[in-house]
């Protein structure tokens, strides 16, 4: 794997959310990892701020090397694909993968490749869309209120015709039972944070969001699932 150092002082990312998830992920572990390799890098934005947030050397990929310019000078940012990766056996010790499994046509080759990359005892984290949600899209970045609208009637169109799924070209995700099972065969711990997550994303709304848990009302209110574990 190619040694990567950026200058992680001259630019500061600000992304709440993958702080949060960061932050999740070092309650539950004794040291913060080292080789992180992120899956689905997009843009590489969440890249460089877990490089900056945790102090780690930080891998991306993406299918497509579309890379902000910023990030590249704070992590290793590569075209690559998910479901062959080049690295060796054991590169990482922690793998983060948000938004990005719902757009792979064989996830289960992109989720065997995670653990393959992994080394003994390595954690992941991955978070996709919720299939069961009812609306979507309201924390997008960049995005009109016109957009959002779009995406959405798009989405419920798909519900109605009984298409609604990631093979079918919808932006479904899974459901957290489908997820689960997913994640269940291939690596050793799982555990979903989606609660942990909302909770500390809307802290100050708290209340809300219990309710909305206590209800049973989470499985169509959240947007997004959030799962972690071990190799």
């Amino acid at each position: 794997m190619t040694e990567f150092v950026g200058d992680t002082q001259t630019i500061d990312f600000a992304d709440p959310k993958t702080k949060i998830l960061a932050d999740i992920f070092c309650k539950e572990q004794d040291s913060i990892p080292k080789r992180l390799l992120v899956v689905g890098c997009g843009r590489g934005v969440e890249a460089a701020v877990l490089a900056q947030h945790l102090g780690a050397k930080v891998t991306g990929i993406d299918i497509i090397a579309n890379f902000d310019s910023r990030a590249v000078c704070i992590a290793d940012l590569r075209q690559g694909d998910a479901t062959k990766m080049e690295f060796s056996d054991e590169s990482f010790d922690f793998v983060y993968s948000f938004h990005a499994l719902e757009h792979i046509p064989d996830y289960r080759a992109a989720l065997a490749e995670i653990h393959r990359v992994l080394c003994p005892g390595g954690r992941w984290m991955i978070g996709t869309p919720n299939r069961k949600r009812m609306i979507g899209y309201l924390g997008s970045k960049d995005a009109s209120i016109a957009d959002k609208l779009h995406w959405n009637y798009i989405d419920w169109k798909a519900k109605f015709q009984g298409r609604f799924r990631n093979e079918l070209g919808a932006h479904a995700g899974y459901t957290q039972e489908e997820l689960s099972s997913e994640l269940a065969k291939v690596f050793s711990k799982v555990t979903d944070i989606t609660f942990d997550y909302y909770r500390s994303l809307y802290s100050k709304k708290l209340h809300l969001i219990n309710a909305t848990i206590n209800l049973g009302a989470a499985s169509w209110m959240f947007p997004c699932i959030y799962f972690m574990g071990r190799r």
